[in-house]
């Protein structure tokens, strides 16, 4: 699950970020209105959580922007702001932010108040998705074979949430990549293959069945294990 960050605090910047990082998110964090704007013009977001007070320009007219689909994407929007006016959270809300949350806030309730967001109709996410006999559940981060529990990474996780989300279909690797890795992440070049192979060997040790395809040279498909 990939989201942005806009918050020109740098403090508040990398705490958030560092939370929700820490709870499988993958998060890129900008400081700048510009910055943001560019950032969805060549990444996917699930969503924005998006502070009012830019530098460059007001949150209000960045979510306009976003709104607007000039950028070429449209994720819900949780604005994030010290303005605790009436007046405020309206424009806040007309201007097409799905919630609001005044600071000075707790990290959890932030964290559900996003989740809460991405469960509404139109969002992109559901909370449990399976392939055979394998589920994830996206809110806890958990995936299961026949009702018991596979120990993954962080890293494992967000790969099996992107390929169980498409089961059956060949997720591209250069899409998949763009989903569970950040701007400022250092990946090597074959992050993507080790994680890949892991969860495979993780898959088949528990007897599941649910396997990942390789098509070489373009991607991975999530399916159940052909009976025979």
């Amino acid at each position: 699950m990939r989201v942005l960050l806009v918050e020109d605090h740098r403090a508040m910047r990398d705490l958030i970020a560092d939370h929700f990082r820490s709870r499988g998110f993958v998060v890129d964090a900008v400081g700048r209105g510009d910055e943001a704007l560019a950032a969805t013009a060549v990444a996917g977001y699930d969503a924005v959580i998006l502070d009012l007070g830019l530098p460059d320009m007001d949150g209000i007219e960045m979510l306009r922007r976003l709104r607007r689909g000039g950028e070429g994407t449209d994720p819900p929007a949780l604005i994030l702001t010290a303005r605790d006016s009436v007046k405020d959270r309206v424009v806040g809300l007309d201007a097409g932010a799905d919630d609001y949350i005044l600071k000075p806030f707790d990290l959890a309730e932030l964290e559900a108040r996003l989740r809460a967001v991405l469960r509404r109709p139109g969002a992109r996410r559901e909370a449990l998705y399976t392939c055979g006999d394998l589920t994830f559940d996206s809110a806890s981060r958990t995936a299961a074979v026949a009702g018991g529990s596979l120990d993954l990474t962080r890293r494992e996780a967000s790969v099996l949430e992107e390929l169980i989300r498409a089961a059956g279909r060949v997720v591209v690797k250069d899409a998949l990549e763009d989903r569970i890795y950040g701007f400022d992440d250092d990946v090597s070049g074959n992050a993507l293959e080790a994680s890949v192979s892991r969860l495979r060997r993780k898959l088949a040790a528990a007897g599941s069945a649910a396997c990942i395809e390789v098509t070489r040279g373009i991607g991975y498909r999530l399916q159940p294990r052909p009976q025979t």
